[in-house]
């Protein structure tokens, strides 16, 4: 076998110039980096291809065609793809074609050894198939100050197309670069297991917990207008009620007069569920609304939606919080969509931060695919995460938070019934 070397700027760039002298039969041994970026000097990277010799290409002149007649790199790049996954295909074949074709019990078997070599050769090659994959779209994807081995590219590539912040991002991919033990980065799936761990240890979250004996737990949920607070709060509240191993006693207050059908909606499922609720027009009722739901275990408080900006409607919501006189303590939970941009929950976080949040709920789960944003408000806020809503049905469409289930959202995308 003859063994050549091809360097380029980029993995992609080596490969090209390696299938443009060797042709289609060589068989990619190695991809290493030889020259890091750095100021004034582009990144370095080698392959090395090795060929039969009896393939080997005579040197000649590649006459070079015409522009107009030059097929485009991308299309090229899938050409490469392409045929790489056949190659792929085709072993993959060749052994399930040895596996079921085994000689019957007279005849003695094929070594066990030799079995695992195969499927670990075939691992290998789906490996180098998806890194392939993944160098094309490097080259393509914009540059960032963090170089991503070959390795990693899988995982970066679905964390940013996440929604993620991008610096951030380039946060924890230094992080796992500097910490992640070397035996782990033989594969992009060690690689994808060990980000998701990282991520999983970087979610705080609010675990559940009952009201102590002799205690209730007030709960007020505070947020922008439509995010699903009326919703959330009758999801909470037939939780409580009927599907902890207790069946806790719930009462409602509703701050929310401003929208009529609000009201009227959370008072309809208060029959439903036989709840009581009282109604707060002005701040200095709002402590003899709680003094009258104090046989209850549960208090949850809807409160009226507002714009992020709309400082009176927040000033309101405040001021019932200073003008309580219980000594029940009040955990305000922000709810927000997870359909919007980071920095647009990043500013509705901001602004209603003087309320005090206590932890963050996510709505909208099933009317979104990138997940990437929730994280990094987490990650930059460290406030925790309470609950999850993931549709409009009562009380199912509810998630108790757990940085398990964040993860897979954002690496997987959210299947209503899959990720829990």
């Amino acid at each position: 076998m003859k063994i050549l070397t091809f360097s380029g700027s980029t993995p992609a760039e080596a490969l090209k110039k390696a299938q443009l002298e060797v042709g289609e039969d060589a068989m990619l041994i190695e991809t290493r980096e030889i020259q890091k970026k750095s100021l004034g000097k582009n990144a370095l990277y080698e392959i090395v291809v090795g060929i039969e010799e009896d393939s080997a290409p005579k040197p000649k002149k590649t006459p070079v065609e015409p522009l107009s007649r030059q097929r485009p790199l991308a299309q090229q790049s899938n050409d490469v793809l392409y045929n790489i996954s056949e190659a792929a295909k085709q072993i993959s074949k060749i052994a399930e074609v040895t596996e079921e074709e085994r000689p019957s019990k007279s005849v003695a078997p094929a070594p066990s050894e030799d079995l695992k070599k195969i499927k670990d050769e075939i691992e290998k090659l789906g490996d180098k198939v998806k890194l392939i994959q993944n160098m094309f779209w490097n080259e393509k994807s914009p540059k960032n100050s963090t170089p991503i081995p070959p390795e990693f590219a899988e995982i970066y590539r679905l964390a940013q197309q996440s929604g993620m912040n991008q610096e951030h991002l380039d946060e924890i991919m230094q992080l796992t670069l500097e910490h992640m033990p070397s035996r782990m980065r033989e594969s992009s799936e060690t690689v994808k297991r060990y980000f998701q761990v990282l991520l999983r240890k970087m979610i705080p979250v609010r675990l559940e917990s009952a009201p102590k004996i002799g205690s209730k737990k007030v709960i007020m949920l505070v947020g922008p207008t439509g995010v699903g607070k009326t919703t959330s709060i009758a999801k909470l509240a037939a939780r409580y009620s009927y599907f902890l191993d207790k069946k806790y006693k719930v009462g409602l207050v509703v701050l929310d007069t401003y929208r009529i059908g609000a009201v009227e909606q959370l008072m309809q499922y208060a029959r439903m569920m036989k709840l009581g609720i009282e109604t707060v027009v002005d701040p200095p009722e709002f402590s003899s609304a709680l003094h009258s739901l104090q046989y209850s275990d549960y208090i949850l408080i809807d409160t009226m939606g507002s714009s992020p900006y709309d400082k009176g409607k927040i000033e309101k919501i405040y001021e019932c919080l200073r003008s309580n006189d219980t000594n029940y303590s009040v955990d305000v939970v922000l709810v927000m969509p997870s359909s919007i941009k980071y920095e647009d929950l990043k500013s509705t976080y901001e602004n209603f931060a003087p309320l005090g949040i206590d932890t963050l709920m996510f709505t909208k789960l099933d009317e979104t695919r990138g997940f990437g944003n929730i994280f990094s408000l987490v990650y930059e806020t460290k406030v925790p995460i309470s609950y999850f809503s993931i549709g409009q049905e009562v009380p199912e469409d509810l998630v108790v938070s757990n940085s398990d289930f964040l993860v897979d959202c954002l690496l997987h995308g959210f299947k209503k019934g899959e990720n829990l």
